[in-house]
């Protein structure tokens, strides 16, 4: 009777010890990192938020501030969602946006209505179904020509695949290992 009580105390004990170590955050886990900042999850973006960009270094600061101002609406009309509910909500408010302060306006548009043609869609469906009706990109106006050339065959031989294998696709595509 004693070993056992020794044995659950000593078990008891060990774990309020290591609760604390097991508690603090990390670098990635919404501690600082090693730039003095925050992990930029103080907007709500969840764990692949990055730090939030600073729009006047943007090639199109007004386009930046449109689309952060878009976004934290979003944010704030989906705060009570969670999961699919919420993706759909995000989604939903994002339709929105008003393309006139967009980057590309034609672009903007042409996803607006692929995301309307795709709506009710799961996940990965949903992204392949947007990709397929997206129009390609004129390669001829982007600053970088031969880069865009090689994202539109990467993307044409990995329309048809979802997932890891999409993924894996792009990789080879790119030659990335």
């Amino acid at each position: 009777m004693k070993a056992r009580l020794m044995m659950i105390a000593s078990a008891l004990l060990a774990s309020l010890i290591c609760l604390p170590a097991g508690a603090q955050q990390g670098a990635g886990m919404g501690g600082m990192n090693g730039m003095g900042q925050g992990s930029g999850m103080s907007q709500g973006g969840g764990p692949r938020a990055g730090a939030p960009r600073d729009c006047s270094l943007s090639p199109n600061p007004a386009a930046c501030t449109a689309h952060r101002e878009a976004r934290s609406k979003a944010f704030d009309a989906c705060k009570g969602s969670a999961g699919p509910q919420r993706r759909q909500c995000m989604r939903d408010q994002m339709q929105n946006f008003d393309c006139s302060k967009a980057g590309n306006p034609q672009q903007c548009e042409a996803r607006k209505m692929a995301y309307k043609e795709c709506q009710g869609q799961p996940g990965p469906t949903f992204r392949q179904c947007v990709q397929q009706k997206m129009p390609s990109v004129d390669c001829s106006k982007a600053p970088n020509q031969a880069r865009c050339d090689q994202h539109q065959k990467a993307r044409a031989a990995c329309q048809d695949k979802i997932g890891p294998e999409h993924r894996a696709c792009l990789r080879e595509q790119f030659g990335v290992k």
